[in-house]
């Protein structure tokens, strides 16, 4: 009876010290779980993105470019190949001991003009080289260098152009427009101009020229926001941007034009009723009124200050 009572005893305090530990296990798997979820900090939005750790617009554009909400801005280029090429592709030396390439089309008269195409995030593709070969048509005496911004490579996917853009280095970018210039010659008037990545890249461009710059046009591309930057622009600049775009958003645009009226500088900007690149042929649902207007003032902006 006694060995009963005792063995009885006995599973009634394992027992007992079982439900304490996986009472006391639950309690303290609460309490953390508490303490974790006060501890956990709320996602970031793109605004704390740039105005807490990123200055520079070069990099965030970078950092947006691996997002699929960028991505999704750019329907992806319809098969295209250009027939009767009126340039050619040559390479030129750039200040870091390399070399880089572009799509050259000498201008009909001899002169000191040159125009700097600069792609937008697919890369020095075929649709790129028509639009310099309609532009070289429409400017006689203007050279046209379309750059080669990736080195050889061209995106013909959403998932290969994020690739690229967002792996560009951007020392090697400014080396290659650096070097453009350097292959225009000291004496040369340098316009650019660009769509999206290459819109902004058209008006880092525009400063990387100094007193060498001629005419600055951006198509949708993102503004630069560092005023010591715009500063330093020698050129005038034109914009066209989408009102229903959301990169670079109506807002941007907005903010855009009261820095360039800070530091004095002229900015002549048109809007439309269209999206994300609306003036690209590589869009297959590009805007083609908007995209007519915005042709005829770009000419109409170059040939009043060659």
């Amino acid at each position: 009876m006694w060995t009963w009572y005792v063995l009885i005893s006995n599973k009634l305090y394992i027992m007992r010290n079982f439900l304490i530990l996986v009472f006391s296990s639950f309690v303290m798997a609460a309490i953390m779980s508490a303490a974790f979820t006060k501890q956990s900090a709320e996602p970031l939005t793109p605004e704390c993105y740039t105005s807490c750790f990123i200055s520079d617009v070069r990099e965030y554009s970078k950092m947006e470019a691996r997002t699929m909400d960028f991505a999704m801005l750019h329907d992806e280029p319809l098969p295209f190949e250009l027939e009767d090429k009126k340039g050619k592709m040559i390479d030129f030396k750039t200040p870091d001991g390399n070399k880089a390439m572009a799509y050259e089309i000498k201008g009909k008269k001899k002169s000191k003009n040159y125009l700097l195409v600069i792609q937008e995030w697919w890369g020095l593709n075929d649709y790129i080289k028509q639009e310099s070969d309609k532009l070289a048509g429409d400017l006689d005496d203007v050279t046209i260098l379309a750059l080669d911004m990736y080195d050889g490579k061209v995106a013909t996917t959403r998932d290969s152009a994020m690739k690229y853009m967002s792996g560009v280095n951007n020392e090697r970018l400014e080396n290659i427009i650096k070097g453009a210039i350097a292959y225009a010659g000291k004496d040369a008037k340098i316009f650019t101009i660009g769509w999206c990545f290459g819109g902004m890249w058209s008006l880092q461009a525009g400063i990387i020229a100094g007193n060498q710059g001629a005419g600055t046009i951006m198509y949708y591309g993102r503004p630069e926001t560092n005023l010591e930057k715009l500063q330093k622009l020698q050129t005038d600049v034109i914009g066209f941007f989408g009102n229903k775009d959301r990169s670079p958003s109506p807002e941007m645009v907005d903010a855009f034009i009261e820095n360039m009226k800070k530091v004095d500088k002229k900015l002549t900007v048109h809007r439309y009723d269209a999206g994300h690149g609306f003036a690209n042929p590589s869009n297959p649902n590009f805007d083609k009124e908007a995209t007519k207007d915005s042709y005829e003032k770009t000419l109409a902006f170059i040939k009043a200050r060659l």
